[in-house]
């Protein structure tokens, strides 16, 4: 069994060694270092900043909500106190 690992371990290594002297590698490295470029210039987000907006955004709408009670909270103490000005 131990003859058969080693054999699979060798065809892996032959298969890394090839890949890596092949034009595949530095077609390989050519493609990341495009692609780092593009994503670069399309000024995206981490996830870490998409996920701090995302929680500056919830505290804003929860903000917004309580404002909104209490505007009708004092819409409506307005209005029971009007008529009682008016007699």
């Amino acid at each position: 069994m131990s003859s058969r690992n080693d054999i699979f371990s060798q065809l892996q290594q032959n298969v890394s060694d090839l890949i890596a002297n092949s034009p595949a590698a530095d077609l390989e490295k050519n493609l990341k270092a495009f692609m780092g470029q593009t994503f670069n210039r399309m000024d995206l987000l981490t996830r870490d900043e998409f996920d701090t907006q995302v929680a500056l955004l919830e505290r804003a709408l929860a903000r917004v909500a309580a404002l909104e009670h209490r505007v009708q909270e004092l819409e409506l103490k307005l209005a029971q106190q009007q008529p009682q000005a008016e007699s």
